[in-house]
């Protein structure tokens, strides 16, 4: 198991695999495994859970090597679902966008740019000085 996901780059390193696979954060074909040395065969399917995904991958394949990225992702085929679709009624995240180029914002460019993304209160702009830093 540990050898397979480290040669489908799924980990970093094969003492990462081994972590996963024995840390509870593998299962084959839904029975959760505890051993890294679990054997695998063509066509199981490996539910993982990583930081701040799940992947679901079926076993197409076996490697003799950890190589390029290519020839890694010819060993499984992703079975992931798609992410959930954003809430109803959720506002997009409001972002102040600056000219490439521009450099480093200054103190009162900043001022502007959290402005410009905090929630409007009433009096938002109280803190700001008049006349020098009105935004525009």
């Amino acid at each position: 198991m540990d050898k397979w996901l480290w040669f489908a780059r799924v980990t970093k390193s094969r003492t990462l695999a081994q972590k996963l696979a024995s840390g509870g954060h593998v299962r084959v074909n839904r029975d959760k495994i505890d051993s890294a040395s679990k054997a695998i065969r063509l066509g199981d399917v490996l539910t993982i859970t990583l930081d701040r995904r799940v992947l679901v991958l079926e076993v197409a394949g076996f490697g003799t090597r950890r190589g390029p990225a290519p020839e890694a992702a010819l060993l499984y085929k992703d079975l992931t679902p798609p992410p959930a679709p954003a809430e109803q009624g959720a506002r997009p995240q409001r972002v102040a966008a600056r000219d490439p180029g521009s450099g480093r914002p200054t103190k009162r460019d900043r001022r502007r740019m959290d402005a410009f993304t905090e929630e409007p209160a009433d009096g938002f702009l109280d803190g700001l000085r008049p006349g020098r830093d009105d935004p525009e």
